[in-house]
């Protein structure tokens, strides 16, 4: 049996080509997150009214709201490539929680004031169908893009990539929103984008078999 083993071992060895060691999850997911800023830079000053975003931002609850969602993105996708690596804890996949909470506190805050402000209008649906829209067409390019990426890890745990990494390209996919929503949110469009991400994470696990090895 030893002997077996031995053989094996000695066949696997010859027949093993060269093997190039991927670079560390931090620095492949800035790589990542700089190549989609610098497309969504070129979109939002191609298409959105960034003098009326510029007047929106000066608002201290929308500050807020976009440096939770912002920081749940990034989080995310460095959670995921982390993950991808089968040398890492699954308390990655905790990373994004804090700036989670703060993104959906924010926005809760944010529908709150505007319904002591317009009193039932504050529960209108908004412009959710466009919001809808945006997000899912935003997060299927890049949570494929995404994919592509992290499948060059082979994971073993493919589930918990997908999800981290699908929570970090919809919420990428909620700051863009910020620069072509030109007004508040109100509860139903919260309801709106948290149903959003959520089908944005449940197809990402969905799909998680297409991030292990061929």
């Amino acid at each position: 049996m030893a002997e077996r083993v031995d053989e094996l071992i000695q066949r696997l060895a010859g027949d093993a080509g060269p093997v190039r060691r991927l670079r560390p999850p931090v620095t492949r997911a800035i790589v990542w997150l700089l190549g989609v800023a610098t497309l969504s830079t070129v979109a939002v000053l191609a298409f959105a009214d960034t003098g009326l975003f510029m007047s929106r931002a000066g608002d201290r609850k929308l500050q807020l709201e976009l440096i939770g969602t912002l920081l749940t993105g990034i989080a995310a996708i460095v959670a995921a490539f982390h993950l991808s690596l089968p040398d890492r804890p699954a308390v990655w996949a905790l990373l994004p929680l804090p700036p989670l909470v703060l993104w959906i506190a924010s926005s809760g805050y944010s529908c709150w004031r505007r319904w002591l402000t317009f009193g039932p209008e504050g529960w209108s649906l908004g412009e959710s169908a466009e919001c809808f829209g945006m997000i899912l067409a935003v997060s299927v390019p890049l949570g494929i893009g995404l994919f592509l990426v992290l499948r060059q890890a082979r994971p073993l745990a493919p589930v918990p990539v997908a999800v981290t990494g699908g929570l970090g390209v919809a919420a990428i996919a909620a700051v863009l929103l910020q620069f072509f929503h030109p007004f508040d949110v109100t509860f139903m469009d919260l309801g709106v984008h948290i149903v959003t991400v959520g089908l944005v994470i449940l197809g990402s696990a969905a799909s998680s078999r297409f991030l292990k090895a061929a």
